[in-house]
């Protein structure tokens, strides 16, 4: 018996060892190679009676228990990311797009668009630097702006096919500086670097722009838009547009933020005119009234017999601290109605008194003229046809409650503000509604 259970322990003792030696030969020398991700396939030439053809065999076939869950995984990601692809491009789709138009201020009245119609920033902030730029964006347009004496031709760092170029017509001089800015323009356009042009021109105070002609589309040129300063009787509302003259920039007048105290405060003065005299000239008509009527010792006239192009620190704050402590300003007649004057003193909310007369020249002589853009705005201005008449109107003034003119000057330092942002808005639709309308 004993014998008997000794064989079945020796037998089952050889079985563990066969059976460890055949674990350890399938762990430690067996060459196949078993992953999760596939099966080991076979192919083996099976003899048909057309020769020998290659077949598939599957042989060898290891299982692999999460295929068909890395099957299932892999195609939901794959939904996953085409939905994500059609949702970014129904987002692309909706986003408005966005345009570049690059201003190249060779004129002063360059600033008056970029700070006080666009807003835009300027860097650096000192007036006397060579080159000044900046960046803003208005409606669908990304605009930037370069100004200055260093910012010549083929030296502004073009990035775009859209310029507006802003320049003087006035005499000339001027005439020929802006000639050969549009003439490196036209190059550029024979290269396509450029494909869309815009001018403001600070234009004749006569009207008198026959030169610029040739360059407008509708001649054969290739300016497609001209905003022109001035009632020049080109003025059609389709490529060329009235532009404000805007402040004299030119001498340094800043953008005038207005304040409570502005609006509210006593005003010692009833007016004020601070400007040349011209011999035989309305200027010299109104002054000689004033003084014939006493008037002048109620306001702050200071008359000089040259124009001067520049102010002096001194001269300019004297004509600005004039502005703010005057009730009115008195606008005469130069050779043209629309002077610098009329806007500076919507910006110390000052109200111009203006001269309205039609100047001799090429200007349009129509019912609405002059300063036909400002009186379709409804500026809130006094205007006389006769400086005899501005004794009465000072008599009136002086009756005046102070709640009256408080409310005076809100209005118009609320009508220049919304004037301004008119003219921003009509700049930045004609653009768009020109350069971009089939983009």
């Amino acid at each position: 018996m004993k014998k008997h259970h000794r064989k079945i322990f020796i037998l089952i003792v050889f079985v563990y060892v066969v059976f460890s030696l055949y674990a350890a030969y399938n762990v430690f020398f067996n060459t196949k190679v078993i992953t999760r991700v596939h099966r080991v396939v076979k192919k083996i030439t099976v003899a048909t009676s057309g020769g020998g053809v290659v077949a598939p065999y599957i042989g060898d076939d290891v299982w692999n228990p999460w295929e068909d869950e890395q099957a299932n995984a892999l195609s939901a990601l794959h939904k996953q990311r085409e939905a994500f692809r059609q949702y970014q491009e129904r987002i692309d789709k909706n986003r408005p797009k966005r345009y570049k138009v690059q201003i190249w201020g060779k004129a002063a009245i360059g600033l008056y668009l970029w700070e006080h119609i666009l807003e835009g920033p300027l860097s650096p902030t000192d007036i006397q630097a060579q080159w000044r730029e900046g960046e803003i964006q208005v409606g669908k347009i990304d605009f930037s702006f370069y100004t200055g004496p260093a910012v010549i031709q083929g030296h502004v760092p073009l990035d775009t096919d859209s310029v507006v170029l802003v320049l003087n017509g006035r005499e000339q001089q001027k005439i020929s500086y802006a000639t050969r800015w549009l003439q490196h323009v036209q190059t550029l356009m024979q290269f396509h670097a450029v494909n869309r042009v815009a001018v403001v021109l600070l234009g004749s105070e006569r009207c008198t722009n026959d030169w610029i002609s040739p360059y407008l589309r509708r001649h054969g040129g290739f300016v497609d838009l001209l905003f022109l300063v001035y009632d020049s009787p080109w003025v059609n509302d389709k490529d060329v547009f009235q532009w404000p003259l805007g402040v004299a920039t030119y001498r340094q007048f800043p953008v005038v933020m207005p304040n409570s105290h502005m609006v509210s405060s006593t005003r010692p003065f009833l007016c004020n005119f601070l400007g040349t005299v011209y011999k035989n000239s309305s200027r010299e008509a109104l002054m000689g009234i004033l003084k014939q009527t006493g008037l002048d010792k109620e306001c702050i006239t200071t008359g000089r017999e040259k124009w001067l192009p520049q102010e002096t620190v001194e001269s300019l704050r004297r004509y600005q601290t004039a502005l703010a402590q005057s009730e009115l300003t008195l606008c005469p007649v130069g050779i043209n109605t629309e002077c610098y004057r009329i806007y500076e003193a919507c910006a110390y909310g000052s109200i111009p008194v203006v001269e309205d007369m039609v100047t001799p020249g090429g200007c349009s002589a129509a019912r609405s003229s002059p300063l036909r853009l400002l009186k379709a705005a409804g500026a809130p201005f006094i205007f006389l046809k006769d400086w005899k008449e501005l004794p009465g109107l000072l008599e009136k003034e002086k009756m005046m409650s102070q709640e009256e003119r408080t409310e005076r000057r809100r209005r118009l330092l609320e009508w220049y503000s919304s004037f301004r942002q008119q003219m921003k808005d009509r700049f930045t639709e004609v653009l768009e509604e020109t350069f971009f309308k089939n983009s």
